[in-house]
């Protein structure tokens, strides 16, 4: 029975957010990814387009989340779609960190506005 212990999850940090890594085939994942983002205060992410849909939920804290265009504040419990092909920019403007849980399925890539690509080891 795979389980993941929290102090062996791995972390990775980029655009100025963790991203802590629970489910990948290197944890006996054999479809899905999932992870805790942690979200400092301020953090404005890059706009990036999806390949694979995600399943983003909001445990602690608010966020603005852009996605295709339109804005929304998200709080503690709200879910978002995010549908492969969409566009997405999280930003936090609030003074807490926020705490999110994502599961997608395994080969997510990112595909930022300079057209560069990010093959997530979070999500692979």
């Amino acid at each position: 029975m795979p389980v993941v212990r929290s102090a062996d999850a791995v972390t990775h940090e980029i655009h100025g957010a963790r991203f802590v890594s629970h489910a990948t085939p290197l944890t006996g994942s054999r479809e899905l990814a999932a992870w805790r983002g942690e979200i400092p205060p301020g953090t404005k992410a890059p706009a990036h387009t999806v390949s694979r849909e995600e399943v983003f939920h909001l445990l602690v804290g608010e966020l603005d989340v852009t996605l295709d265009g339109r804005t929304e504040r998200i709080t503690a419990g709200d879910t978002l779609i995010v549908n492969a092909g969409s566009t997405l920019r999280v930003e936090n403007p609030t003074g807490h960190t926020a705490l999110t849980w994502v599961t997608t399925s395994l080969g997510l890539e990112a595909v930022l506005a300079d057209g560069s690509r990010i093959a997530p080891p979070w999500a692979n």
